[in-house]
């Protein structure tokens, strides 16, 4: 029996590129840790959110920590993008941080609950907590090489440990955003925890230099 021909007037089905197929899981995982979390999230939960077939998941992911691993490296992007401000600045200390931290908040505003769901994930699960921790780590090492550099340049205060002093800024932001951004409704608005983090960073660094 000859084989029926294909109809060409059928619609073609579009086959969806590898990098579309990943950013939709990614998107997924992200929209599920707004409302839940880290510890409840699961292939099934996931992959019910897009409209993939769950067996492809492990086509572009190892497992669900593997997909937490791409949703901390992207935000974590966005959050880095939005420090270099002051990390590559103008070298006016006032306008580059307060820039820096206008995009960080910005991001979290963005981002917070799910932020906030990685972070209380880390507090329980060790493999959260190597991707969490290596994510602030980026930080730490960024902002203490460019204290360092600032220091150098005779803008920033003296401080005791440059590394120690940047470790205890960053941790101490993140725990700030988390809390304030990281909840729905947020605890303060975009404006207030930009002014807050701006006069932390500033006296902390600048103040008497």
């Amino acid at each position: 029996m000859p084989r029926a021909l294909a109809d060409p007037s059928a619609p073609k089905r579009r086959r969806r590129s590898r990098a579309a197929a990943r950013a939709e899981i990614v998107t997924a995982a992200e929209a599920f840790l707004r409302e839940r979390p880290f510890r409840d999230l699961s292939v099934e939960e996931v992959m019910g959110r897009t409209s993939l077939s769950r067996s492809s998941f492990y086509v572009y992911f190892r497992d669900r920590h593997d997909l937490l691993l791409q949703v901390v490296q992207q935000i974590g992007d966005e959050l880095f993008e939005m420090a270099e401000r002051w990390l590559s600045g103008s070298g006016d200390p006032d306008d580059d941080i307060r820039r820096a931290l206008t995009g960080v908040v910005d991001v979290y505003a963005a981002h917070g609950p799910v932020m906030r769901a990685i972070a209380d994930g880390a507090a329980v699960d060790p493999e959260v907590e190597a991707v969490y921790t290596a994510l602030i780590q980026r930080f730490i090492d960024a902002t203490s090489e460019h204290v360092r550099e600032e220091l150098a340049a005779g803008r920033a205060a003296p401080v005791a440990d440059a590394e120690d002093c940047s470790f205890a800024l960053v941790w101490m932001t993140e725990r700030y955003l988390s809390l304030s951004l990281g909840t729905m409704p947020q605890r303060v608005s975009h404006d207030t925890a930009v002014r807050s983090l701006h006069e932390i960073w500033l006296r902390a660094l600048y103040a008497s230099a």
